[in-house]
């Protein structure tokens, strides 16, 4: 059933977004002269390597000024959406990590094993809520692996996607004011 949303949901994503990608496609390359997309290999789901296709942010070691624009926004992830097509990824899961962000993080031992049994994700719970330390993200992926569902997945989405529109500082400050249940 996950796997049908995430067909669906990254197809319908794709048809809907296109003006936006090929705007972005077109900005990179004018505004730098680069390359559009940046391609990395990170760690999937059983730990297997795949390369994960976001939209280039950087130019010679500096975020760009377009960079900073499709960061805040997380448009630069929206590429990702092919790696959810090709089954690599999912829409909603734990963040892919590359092998060296691993190791650093101490994730490659026994307690971070369930967030490499899930696919992992374009966008998760603890892009939402952590953020502040490795402990934090490493609770936000355990519990979502531990209680995966659609309705859980679809309010991550509806999240993800009101901090694409929105930006992340604004959305962040709301999902943290929910949590503490401050107004």
């Amino acid at each position: 059933m996950k796997r049908l949303f995430d067909i669906c949901s990254a197809s319908i994503a794709l048809v809907l977004c296109w003006p936006l990608l090929l705007f972005v496609a077109l900005l990179i390359p004018l505004y730098d002269g680069g390359p559009v997309l940046f391609r990395q290999t990170r760690l999937g789901r059983g730990m297997r390597p795949f390369s994960v296709y976001k939209f280039r942010t950087m130019q010679d070691g500096e975020i760009t000024r377009i960079g900073y624009w499709l960061r805040a926004t997380g448009i630069d992830e929206l590429p990702q959406f092919v790696n959810v097509l090709r089954g690599e990824m999912s829409g909603v899961g734990p963040r892919p990590l590359t092998e060296q962000d691993v190791v650093r993080l101490g994730w490659d031992q026994r307690g971070a094993a369930a967030r490499f049994r899930a696919r992992p994700g374009m966008t998760g719970l603890a892009q939402l809520y952590a953020g502040t330390s490795a402990r934090r993200s490493l609770a936000c992926d355990r519990l979502y692996c531990q209680h995966p569902n659609v309705f859980f997945d679809a309010s991550i989405i509806t999240w993800s996607v009101l901090i694409n529109v929105l930006g992340k500082q604004r959305v962040r400050g709301w999902l943290a004011r929910r949590r503490t249940g401050s107004a």
